[in-house]
């Protein structure tokens, strides 16, 4: 049965035995170092194991272990990441420096991003590393640093289900060539371009790449512009990263993926959802 987030978030007793109902089901302390699951309890919360003699709390190794934010803090946190609320908005509310809220919503991201499909092949690759995660660690990256290569996505829809399908051997240069040679129309949203369907996609789309300049994007008399659709996800997402105030290259994979995941969970609540995803061990990478 999901946890009641929203009950648990109204006291700090409450919140922190939500988390270790959520990161210790059924009493089992799995070590984050070893896996073992047999520890004894030490003072102010912290266990160790009987095997490793490692010493670890609910949080640790886990995503939510990475903001340094309470219990109580992520809970609320959640519940505003859920509504859709800004970095800002979650400072504001939490209490918090607005760089302490930002980093827990791009660690939500991640949390996201490792329970996608694709997942871990991106975050063990080139691209995990441009999105500023490495091993257990998440380095600071400054969202305006230039990317190494800009990564292509694949929009592909089957039925109520969206998948955005990261493309590692497409570059924009590609997507340039379909565009002059093969007439593949392409459109802009600020740094955005996206293209009409290709091949088994209904859309490719990258951001802040500079050799798709307006030369070449959206040239009236020579490229049809992309006819825009009223339904389906990227008319859904389109809408949603106008919101986000100039995404840039480096943060646009952790919110096209995010995007991915509300659109397939658009139905149900994705609160407990994502207590699940940040209480999640960090993936090992190394």
């Amino acid at each position: 049965m999901a946890l009641d987030v929203r009950r648990l978030a109204k006291t700090d007793a409450a919140a922190r035995k939500g988390f270790e109902r959520q990161c210790w089901p059924g009493g089992r302390t799995p070590c984050p170092r070893c896996g073992q699951e047999k520890a004894y309890a030490l003072a102010e919360g912290r266990v160790r194991c009987a095997s490793c003699r490692y010493t670890f709390h609910v949080l640790t190794g886990r995503f939510a272990g990475l903001a340094g934010l309470s219990p109580r803090q992520w809970l609320r946190l959640l519940d505003l990441f859920a509504a859709e609320e800004t970095a800002h908005a979650m400072a504001a509310a939490l209490g918090v420096a607005y760089n302490t809220a930002y980093k827990a919503a791009t660690l939500i991201r991640l949390a996201i991003l490792a329970g996608s499909f694709d997942g871990l092949v991106i975050l063990r690759g080139p691209l995990g590393r441009e999105l500023g995660f490495s091993g257990k660690t998440l380095r600071p990256v400054s969202a305006d640093a230039p990317l190494a290569r800009v990564p292509v996505f694949g929009i592909l829809e089957r039925g109520d289900m969206v998948f955005v399908d990261y493309l590692p051997d497409m570059t924009p240069e590609d997507i340039l060539h379909f565009n002059l040679h093969f007439s593949l129309p392409l459109s802009r949203l600020g740094a955005i371009v996206f293209s009409d369907r290709y091949q088994r996609y209904q859309t490719l789309v990258t951001c802040g790449a500079e050799v798709l300049t307006r030369r070449f994007v959206e040239v009236a008399g020579r490229i049809p512009a992309v006819a825009p659709r009223q339904e389906g996800f990227w008319p859904y997402a389109r809408d949603r990263l106008v919101r986000f105030h100039g995404v840039t290259a480096r943060r646009f994979p952790l919110y096209l993926k995010e995007l991915e995941f509300r659109y397939n969970n658009r139905n149900v609540d994705i609160l407990p959802i994502l207590l699940s995803n940040i209480c999640a061990f960090v993936p090992n990478l190394e």
